[in-house]
C-alpha cells in the first residue's frame, strides 16, 4: 500500500526537507496535495475531498533520526 506514495517521498526526500521541514505533506501517487503542520490537520482537511486510505500524510521531522526512527517502527 502506498508504493507510489512512498517512491515519490523518497526520490524527493531532500527537496521536500528543504521546503517543508517540520510541516506534514500529503501524497497521493507522485503529486503533492497540501502541506500541514499537523497530521490531524492534514487528515482532516485532505477528508474534506478525498476517501480516507486514497492519500498518504508524511512527516518531515526537524531531525532526520526522528524520520529514520518512525520508519522502523512501521516495518
Amino acid at each position: 500500500m502506498f508504493e507510489t506514495e512512498n517512491m515519490f517521498y523518497e526520490e524527493n526526500r531532500e527537496f521536500l526537507r528543504e521546503k517543508y521541514l517540520g510541516k506534514r505533506v500529503v501524497i497521493v501517487k507522485d503529486k503533492i496535495l497540501g502541506i500541514y503542520d499537523s497530521d490531524a490537520e492534514a487528515i482532516k482537511e485532505t477528508a474534506k475531498t478525498m476517501e480516507l486510505g486514497t492519500f498518504c500524510v508524511k512527516n518531515i521531522p526537524v531531525d532526520p533520526e526522528e524520520e529514520h526512527y518512525r520508519l522502523m517502527s512501521f516495518l
